[in-house]
């Protein structure tokens, strides 16, 4: 290379450090969509709304929660994926947008290629609740009654792929019982038909069950981690209960669309890092059984990866597939 240009590419570097950085000072510069894909009231959309409240005391920006249903989070993807990667749109993310691409051949986008992961928010238990019109007060008695019925219980979900079906689907697998799936455009919604009694049964997060089960609209049978929890220490673990071996969890967790600017990404980044462990907020969550994360991009884009390939066996065992 000429050594004058040469020279001159150095002398450039400083200004792009500098551009980096006013970059990163500016953001963000306007209000902020948090695209989520459920509907209001579910476990997604609650932290959803838990970080942007933080966000918006941080910056000074106001952040706006954007609810896009459909397709267990493949619109709102799709719709993230198209945006300007500037940061200034987010896609608040649960296990289906690892679980997607097994289960559907033809996505409107790249998972891997097409997003910036920011940083897993929190893993949170699934309790699995019956409406108390069933009549089984344990997991045993809940597998014996679906033994024992000609036509299969029925249980709600947030969307095929969602945390709630696979929890459910590989439930059913592993108890060698029949289950109908009921798909609802989010999970808070499924929940509410439970309560009114139209479904059976459903394995939702323990955010959204348990004030449904302490008022008795709903009946808790057990929850779906390896051990207890805290929460509500009396719930048996369904291993425990009935199906050994079993363990499945709920995750959520922030993305942006691929592209963002690396000095955007680590102030975003460490902010909601920030947000998820502040003391209030930690205290919430831990409170409500759940678990609070925080971690660096690298770290959740590796924990995504690793949840594809840990359900890819589970899916096809259970014959999951898009319906």
């Amino acid at each position: 290379m000429h050594v004058n240009a040469l020279l001159s590419r150095l002398a450039a570097v400083p200004l792009l450090l500098g551009m980096v950085s006013l970059a990163s000072a500016e953001y963000p510069e306007r209000p902020i969509r948090i695209i989520v894909p459920f509907a209001p009231g579910g476990g997604t959309d609650i932290l959803a709304r838990m970080i942007g409240q933080k966000l918006t005391q941080a910056w000074g920006r106001q952040v706006v929660v954007d609810n896009r249903t459909g397709a267990n989070g493949v619109i709102a993807a799709e719709l993230t994926a198209k945006a300007n990667p500037d940061g200034h749109t987010l896609l608040f993310v649960a296990i289906g947008h690892a679980i997607n691409p097994l289960i559907n051949k033809k996505l409107p986008y790249d998972t891997e290629k097409d997003f910036t992961p920011v940083s897993l928010t929190a893993v949170i238990p699934l309790v699995l609740a019956v409406h108390p019109s069933v009549k089984a007060t344990s997991v045993r008695e809940l597998i014996a009654l679906a033994q024992s019925r000609p036509d299969p219980l029925r249980y709600a979900s947030g969307g095929i792929g969602s945390s709630q079906h696979l929890a459910t689907a590989l439930m059913g697998h592993m108890a060698g019982i029949k289950l109908t799936h009921v798909p609802y455009k989010g999970g808070n919604q499924g929940l509410i038909d439970v309560v009114a009694g139209h479904l059976d049964m459903m394995i939702s997060t323990i955010l959204t069950v348990v004030p449904h089960a302490k008022s008795g609209r709903l009946r808790a049978l057990a929850v779906t981690t390896a051990k207890r929890n805290t929460a509500v220490p009396d719930l048996p673990t369904i291993a425990e209960a009935g199906v050994p071996g079993y363990e499945s969890i709920a995750w959520y967790g922030m993305v942006a669309p691929a592209g963002l600017q690396p000095a955007v990404l680590a102030k975003l980044s460490a902010e909601v890092v920030k947000s998820t462990r502040s003391p209030d907020m930690w205290d919430t969550l831990v409170k409500d059984g759940a678990e609070p994360v925080g971690n660096t991009p690298r770290e959740f884009g590796a924990f995504i990866k690793a949840e594809t390939k840990k359900y890819a066996q589970v899916i096809r065992e259970a014959g999951l597939k898009s319906e």
